[in-house]
């Protein structure tokens, strides 16, 4: 789920000429015939748009299952597997009632991220996923008072696509650590070297055979460009993984067995459902990193779907001559609740997906399409045992395929450029380098300020960066500032 650009491009040769009269009420509401589309065409991208993406299905689930709260306790991943559908099939339906795009929604990756690797080990899974309904909240306050125009003006094109990028390295670091492909060094190895390859130096195991056909098949067919390549290459490797450990001996997987499950078709269980706690975050983690937590939450989320918005809107031909997304007042509406549909759920913030654009590309071009991509999660969440039996090792080439898609986004930062280029590398650096989102926004936003600073041009600043950073500066000093004021 990569950044779209956020600039509007040119859509003049792209919109759709009107086609015949609409023929039934199906028709005029979803305006399948004046935007040159057709039933088939809408039915067709819709399923696409779903086997693009329905990957999360089994990442969330990954992502989130694997991580611990900061009491230890972790989430089932069942339970998981059922929330996700469920954000995805209500969230994508009412995106194509409400705001006529073909623009699906499900938990976002990189944001799952945040939540798994950096909020949970602050406070309890209901306290993260409170946060994630404020995030949601205050979203949808951004765009109701108007807000959003200044927060988009506030933050430099470069740092939000290097942010994209950092993410990137971070889950593709995930994924290797998550498969055992990269390992750390006990302490008491006395070597510099902080990781290794595999877990001695060496790859060994069918499981990390499995991830390493799972990584080659993954790229391959992405080179190659085929539709639905991330889903076909974790469907394979699983199918790759349950005959081999039914003739190999092999010691463990590790979180997940490729085992065939007893029955494929199971009720599905809502159990973390309206498992969140709205404010128990700050009795956990403190006003000021909750503070920092909300911002990266709703940074991540935001200028994502504003990116995805108008990327689709546009290879769709929707733009209006001056490059407006039609209704686009209601889609980001839409997308802020589906963040607080996300954390109620405890499936982590729901966000627009870029993956969308595959629909496009089958012809979609009405929210009708978002009605079959909703209905096929739907299906999902029946689904639930055959969808928990796929092993880290299949399941992880995804992480690294992803990685690849978000970093892509380098290619727009302006190297030459040391005021951009620099916090824009710190960004991306930082990230995977201390296996924290946070630290790496933190450290771009403070470069980038003192950079125009010592250039003397301080004003060029956006008053809410200059805010921004003064708390990323409390926060990385947070340490003796409280031994300054005596609270350690």
């Amino acid at each position: 789920m990569s950044d779209a650009p956020s600039e509007a491009p040119s859509a003049a040769d792209k919109r759709p000429s009107a086609g015949p009269a609409p023929g039934n009420g199906l028709d005029r509401f979803f305006r399948i015939s004046a935007r040159g589309s057709t039933l088939a065409r809408e039915i067709r991208g819709g399923f696409a748009t779903f086997f693009t993406m329905a990957y999360i299905l089994v990442l969330n689930p990954l992502i989130l299952g694997s991580a611990k709260d900061k009491f230890g306790e972790q989430l089932d991943p069942v339970q998981l597997t059922t929330a996700t559908a469920l954000v995805a099939a209500v969230m994508t339906i009412i995106m194509g009632v409400g705001g006529n795009l073909p623009l699906a929604l499900a938990a976002g990756l990189g944001l799952n991220a945040v939540v798994a690797f950096q909020v949970a080990p602050l406070m309890s899974w209901d306290d993260a996923m409170g946060l994630i309904v404020l995030e949601g909240l205050l979203i949808c306050v951004l765009v109701v008072t108007g807000l959003r125009e200044a927060v988009m003006h506030a933050i430099p094109r470069a740092l939000k696509q290097a942010i994209s990028v950092g993410i990137g390295l971070f889950i593709a670091l995930i994924g290797f650590v998550d498969a055992g492909f990269v390992t750390r060094i006990p302490d008491a190895a006395n070597t510099t070297v902080p990781v290794q390859l595999g877990g001695t130096g060496t790859l060994t195991g069918w499981p990390m055979l499995v991830f390493c056909l799972g990584v080659l098949l993954t790229i391959a067919l992405l080179a190659r460009k085929v539709k639905g390549a991330i889903l076909i290459s974790i469907v394979a490797m699983t199918l790759v993984a349950l005959v081999v450990n039914s003739l190999a001996d092999v010691r463990t997987w590790g979180l997940t067995t490729p085992e065939w499950p007893d029955q494929v078709v199971d009720t599905p269980d809502f159990g973390l459902i309206g498992d969140f706690s709205l404010f128990g975050a700050f009795g956990q983690a403190g006003v000021i990193t909750v503070v920092l937590l909300v911002f990266t939450l709703i940074l991540s989320d935001f200028f994502d779907t504003m990116g995805t918005v108008v990327g689709v809107s546009a290879e769709a031909g929707l733009l209006d001559e001056e490059g407006k997304v039609p209704n686009l007042g209601r889609v980001l509406l839409i997308d802020g609740a589906a963040a607080v549909a996300g954390g109620a759920s405890s499936a982590s913030s729901a966000t627009s997906y870029i993956e969308s654009a595959a629909g496009v590309g089958e012809g979609a071009r009405t929210g009708f399409a978002n009605l079959v991509t909703g209905g096929l999660f739907a299906l999902a969440l029946f689904l639930t045992p055959l969808l928990t039996i796929v092993p880290l090792q299949a399941a992880a080439p995804a992480l690294v395929a992803v990685g690849f898609l978000m970093m892509t986004q380098v290619k727009h930062i302006e190297w030459d450029r040391y005021e951009i280029a620099i916090p824009a590398f710190l960004t991306i650096a930082v990230m995977p380098f201390t296996y924290s989102i946070t630290n790496g926004i933190g450290a771009g936003f403070i470069a980038y300020v003192v950079i125009k600073t010592v250039l003397g041009r301080a004003k060029e600043v956006h008053w809410l960066l200059w805010g921004t950073s003064a708390l990323f500066l409390v926060y990385f000093a947070i340490d003796p500032i409280e031994q300054l004021l005596g609270v350690k």
